[in-house]
Order: C-alpha cells, then sequence, then structure tokens
C-alpha cells in the first residue's frame, strides 16, 4: 500500500457482521493491527457481538481460517491479518505471494470480500512503522472492508 490511502467514508455498520482470522507469528505485530481494525469497526458502529475474531498460528494458516469462517458464518467481510518479515532466504517471499493468492481464490469462491490484512514487510522497523506507527493500516483494512459490505449490499439490492 501507498502512503495515498483514498479518505474514510462515512458507514453506519451497525447492522454489519465481520469475521477476523489473525496471525499469532509476529504477534505483538498483528494484536496492533488487530486492534486498529477492532477500533475503526466500532467507531463506525460495527456491534462487538457482531465481530468473530479466530487465532491462527501464522500467516500461512489465514486462507484455511477465512474458508472456514466464511462457510460456517458467512459474515459480510472477512479480514485476515499479519505480518511477514524478511528474514535470511526468500521464505517470506513464498509465504506472501501463496497467502495472498489463496485469500483471493476463497473470495472469489466464497463470493464475500476479503480483505488482505497481511503486512509483508523488510525489516523490524517496517512492521513497527505499518502497526503501530503513523501508517494506521490495521484501519486501512477496516475501512475497507466497511465499503466493501456496503458494496456488496448495494449490488444484492439491486437484483
Amino acid at each position: 500500500m501507498s502512503k495515498l490511502a483514498p479518505p474514510a467514508t462515512r458507514i453506519d455498520g451497525s447492522s454489519f457482521r465481520l469475521a477476523v482470522a489473525a496471525a499469532c507469528y509476529n504477534r505483538d505485530y498483528v494484536d496492533a493491527l488487530l486492534g486498529q481494525v477492532l477500533t475503526t469497526l466500532a467507531a463506525a458502529g460495527v456491534k462487538q457481538h457482531h465481530i468473530t475474531v479466530v487465532r491462527v498460528p501464522g500467516s500461512n494458516e489465514l486462507p484455511v481460517a477465512v474458508q472456514l469462517l466464511a462457510e460456517k458464518m458467512r459474515p459480510d467481510c472477512l479480514i485476515a491479518l499479519g505480518v511477514i518479515i524478511r528474514g535470511g532466504t526468500s521464505h517470506h517471499e513464498l509465504i506472501a505471494h501463496g497467502v495472498t493468492g489463496a485469500l483471493q481464490q476463497v473470495a472469489l469462491a466464497a463470493r464475500l470480500p476479503v480483505i488482505n490484512g497481511v503486512v509483508v514487510v523488510n525489516s523490524e522497523k517496517q512492521a513497527e512503522l505499518r502497526t503501530r506507527g503513523r501508517l494506521n493500516r490495521g484501519a486501512e483494512f477496516a475501512r475497507a472492508a466497511l465499503e466493501m459490505v456496503v458494496l456488496k449490499r448495494s449490488c444484492r439490492a439491486k437484483k
């Protein structure tokens, strides 16, 4: 994501149902994203009991968790949260590419919006900036989810 995020729109999320799958790996950073997501959803009026949060071991497990949540709950939107930090090999690239493609497959197969909130960075410093710094990626993911629910509902209403 660039620094040129679209402006936030005011959305009444009081009737929205969302599910969030969050990785445990790099937990401090993922928890920061999760906190931002939950704060932004609450500010939009999404009721706490309309948000389901599950934890999975790492980012690689997010697509399966999202798929299970989509099948079981049929929420208005799903959000996958993870932080992948470059190590000494290209392993992080394999995970990032696999997760991205699999989340998109789940979204298309389930016909539900899935927000890819997996932050891929080159260093701990970048992870800090994107999860707890001035770049509030968690809020961006939550706003994207809210906007996708509005789109989904508007398309359904036009049938």
